[in-house]
C-alpha cells in the first residue's frame, strides 16, 4: 500500500511540475525588437446604435464605437472584486512610442486594483506622452472565444480590438463609465470595452 501511496504522489508531482511550466509559458512576456509597433490612435466614433443589452446581471449602454491596435504592456486578472464577472481581465495598452521597446526599456509598469501603474527614472518620454499614449482598460468579452483570447494575452504580444467603450449599470445600483478621451489620467480614465473581436498575436 505505500509503494501505491508513493506512486501516486510522484505522479501528482510530476502533474504540478508539467502544469506549473505550461502555466509559466502562457505568461511569459514577447521579446519585441525596437521600433514602433502600433502606430496609429485609437479609433473612435459615435455608436451606431444606442440600443442597450443585458449582460451578466448588467445593462450595458454604447458610448461609442473603438477600434484599437495596441502592445499589450500589461495583463492582469480578476477573479473576486465586484467587476470580475463581467470584466475579467484588464489590459494595459500601449501605442505609438508606448509600443517601442526603446521605450518601454525605461519604464516599469504594474496593475493592481484595476489600475495602471507606471515608473521611470529616466524618462525616455515626457509624462504626457506616456499618459496619451497607453491606457488600463478593462475587457468585457462577448463570446467564450474572445474570453479565451484575451485570457491567454501576454506582455509584448500585439492586439487588435473591435467593440464599443461602454457604461455597465448594476441591479444593485453599482455602475462602471468607460473614459471616452485617452488624454486623462486618475479615476475615471479606464475604458470599459465591450470586445467583439479580438485578435492577438506576437508580430
Amino acid at each position: 500500500m505505500a509503494w501505491l501511496q508513493d506512486r501516486l504522489g510522484r505522479v501528482l508531482l510530476a502533474l504540478l511540475v508539467v502544469v506549473g511550466g505550461v502555466w509559466w509559458w502562457q505568461g511569459r512576456p514577447v521579446s519585441q525588437p525596437p521600433g514602433i509597433l502600433a502606430p496609429a490612435d485609437p479609433l473612435q466614433t459615435p455608436p451606431v446604435s444606442a440600443s442597450t443589452w443585458q449582460f451578466h446581471d448588467c445593462t450595458l449602454t454604447p458610448l461609442a464605437d473603438f477600434d484599437i491596435r495596441a502592445r499589450i504592456l500589461s495583463a492582469e486578472h480578476y477573479h473576486f472584486d465586484r467587476a470580475a464577472e463581467l470584466s475579467p481581465v484588464d489590459l494595459a495598452l500601449g501605442w505609438g512610442p508606448m509600443s517601442d521597446s526603446r521605450v518601454l526599456a525605461g519604464i516599469s509598469i504594474r496593475q493592481s486594483d484595476r489600475w495602471y501603474f507606471w515608473h521611470s527614472s529616466t524618462l525616455p518620454i515626457s509624462p504626457a506622452e506616456i499618459s496619451s499614449h497607453s491606457a488600463n482598460m478593462h475587457m468585457i468579452p462577448a463570446t467564450e472565444w474572445v474570453a479565451h483570447r484575451l485570457n491567454r494575452a501576454r506582455p509584448g504580444q500585439l492586439v487588435h480590438l473591435q467593440g464599443e467603450l461602454v457604461r455597465a449599470d448594476g441591479k444593485d445600483g453599482w455602475h462602471w463609465v468607460s473614459s471616452l478621451t485617452r488624454l486623462d489620467t486618475g479615476d475615471g480614465s479606464c475604458e470599459v470595452v465591450w470586445v467583439e473581436r479580438a485578435e492577438v498575436s506576437n508580430h
